[in-house]
């Protein structure tokens, strides 16, 4: 048989959940999208619940993950910060090494 592990996992700070899959997955819509309200409904979520999301986020961290944009040229939006940019590496390096390490850990079990 060919058997996988498979894992979430997730951050958690003070208040709840820092960073998880899916709050990882609405940065990079936001990144993809340049608002909130657009990456929400690409993840067919509320904005109502995106936007909790992001306040949590920005809340637990020592510095925000997502920040508003004013007007300009193009008008408003939503940016992901450099911090930002920087959790959703870890998150995804984390991940990966989470998932390497489970598939080699998934060998050694005579199944």
């Amino acid at each position: 048989m060919n058997y996988k592990i498979k894992s979430r996992i997730w951050i958690e700070g003070k208040k709840g959940t820092f960073l998880a899959e899916g709050r990882v997955a609405l940065m990079k819509q936001i990144i993809e999208t340049g608002s909130i309200s657009s990456a929400a409904k690409a993840m067919k979520m509320s904005y109502k619940k995106a936007w909790e999301i992001i306040d949590g986020m920005n809340k637990e961290a020592r510095i925000p993950l997502v920040v508003r944009v004013s007007g300009g040229k193009g008008g408003g939006g939503t940016q992901v910060t450099e911090e930002g940019l920087k959790a959703i590496k870890l998150f995804d390096k984390l991940n990966k090494k989470c998932q390497a390490y489970l598939d080699k850990e998934m060998l050694k079990l005579d199944l």
